[in-house]
């Protein structure tokens, strides 16, 4: 991989997380999203636990620490569901080959 060491005339690369993925063959790319999309996944389940299980309901305006955390979780909740959704895209996308050529087996495709 060219990580830090480019030309003389070039720089670090402003993008290195870009260049990695770039770089990365296909299985290392189905291993890096399945990773991501297991802790996101992870995260999705546990803050949705936590804000059905265990933080209090209502409480108003007057809720403290309870409300503030309920509003926290569920941000947190709803920005990683779609980060996952994305990662679920980008699977679906590397794995475009294998779910084309089983649809035309299965007659589903032409």
């Amino acid at each position: 991989m060219r990580l830090l060491f480019r030309g003389p005339h070039q720089g670090l690369s402003n993008n290195l997380f870009g260049e990695i993925v770039m770089s990365m063959n296909k299985a290392a790319k189905l291993w890096f999203v399945n990773i991501i999309s297991f802790v996101l996944f992870s995260i999705l389940t546990l803050t949705g636990l936590i804000n059905w299980l265990f933080v209090p309901r209502g409480g108003g305006s007057e809720g403290g620490f309870a409300v503030h955390l309920r509003h926290f979780l569920r941000e947190v909740h709803e920005w990683t569901a779609l980060m996952f959704i994305v990662m679920i895209l980008i699977h679906l996308a590397l794995h475009w080959t294998y779910i084309k050529s089983n649809l035309q087996k299965y007659g589903i495709i032409k």
